[in-house]
């Protein structure tokens, strides 16, 4: 008899042994059970906030506008980036279509589909405890008909767990967004550089720096004010043209790229955390306030390196068994201790 087999079939005889009872045998389900209990590294992320804070609303946002205070939104496209803007105090949080670049790989947010938006509002909407959550309409889910549009917005808010959407356009998308409010959900509007329509108006430059470029703006800001939108975001406009809508709006606009003269900022969390390889382009208007990519290629290097020198794991990281136990399982499998 080969010494595999033996030694199969002696712990086969140990662990059912006619000396033990089957009740006394714990299931293998059991053991995995009671071991993520106790020890699993991979416990969820979802710690509520040590300060615990309202919803915020869109009663919570008119406030905020009515008294001057800026409102607060940044981007978060998963579970971890939603959880810390959440946990940070951010009155929004919006699920951009960013996020087909920064989290996605893609190339701009035309590639990003209705599909991958709503996996993505998902994960953000189990992190969001307090703040406001937006989703955006990605190119291709909207501009076909306000009824197109309507079922889009629908599926972002049923499946995607967020409280309203987000989609660019201005005068010419009034209907459309007047048929989305009807059905009860909020609109965040969208107007100046519109990122989606890049091609058509030459590429990522600035709205506004004429006057009659300065006068569309004002006007697609008030047509989607007047479609009803509860806000509306004005991307890469001079900053006098920017203060100088909000000042003739009646809702609050929140600015990228747009100057503090806005109701409130926007910025993407990648790009202000710096969570991205040296040499990458940021827009003038993103100022960054972390180095997350610095930190992550120090940890993840240490980490590497204590690997290859085996310092990692270290006896603290590791699970304790008892002696007499450890030297009869090396009886068992007629290993001898070293």
């Amino acid at each position: 008899m080969s010494r595999s087999l033996a030694t199969s079939r002696a712990l086969q005889n140990s662990l059912f042994s006619p000396k033990k009872p089957l009740s006394a045998v714990v299931p293998l389900w059991a053991t995995r059970s009671q071991c993520q209990t106790r020890h699993s590294s991979h416990s969820p992320l979802g710690n509520p906030p040590a300060a615990q804070r309202k919803k915020v609303t869109i009663n919570t946002l008119r406030a905020l506008y009515q008294r001057d205070e800026p409102i607060t939104m940044i981007t978060a496209h998963d579970f971890p980036s939603a959880h810390v803007a959440d946990h940070a105090g951010m009155d929004m949080i919006l699920v951009g279509d960013s996020l087909a670049m920064v989290a996605l790989g893609m190339q701009d947010t035309s590639e990003v589909v209705l599909e991958e938006m709503i996996l993505h509002c998902r994960s953000v909407s189990r992190a969001t405890s307090a703040a406001f959550t937006i989703g955006d309409l990605p190119m291709g889910s909207y501009e076909i008909a306000p009824e197109q549009a309507l079922e889009s917005a629908i599926r972002v808010v049923k499946e995607g767990r967020v409280q309203g959407v987000k989609l660019e356009g201005g005068v010419e998308f009034a209907p459309t967004i007047e048929k989305i409010i009807r059905a009860g959900i909020p609109v965040l509007g969208h107007v100046g550089l519109t990122p989606q329509r890049q091609h058509a108006i030459g590429g990522f430059r600035v709205q506004g720096k004429t006057t009659a470029s300065a006068i569309k703006v004002l006007e697609d800001a008030l047509a989607v004010q007047a479609a009803g939108c509860f806000a509306v975001v004005l991307e890469a406009v001079p900053a006098e043209v920017a203060a100088l809508v909000t000042k003739k709006l009646k809702i609050p606009t929140i600015g990228i790229g747009a100057g503090n003269g806005c109701s409130g900022q926007v910025l993407v969390q990648v790009d202000m955390s710096g969570n991205f390889p040296p040499g990458r382009l940021l827009p003038k208007f993103v100022k960054q306030y972390g180095n997350v990519w610095a930190e992550s290629m120090k940890a993840i290097e240490a980490y590497k390196s204590e690997v290859k020198s085996r310092q990692y794991p270290a006896p603290a990281h590791t699970y304790p068994m008892p002696s007499e136990e450890l030297t009869e399982f090396e009886k068992m499998i007629n290993v001898r201790p070293a």
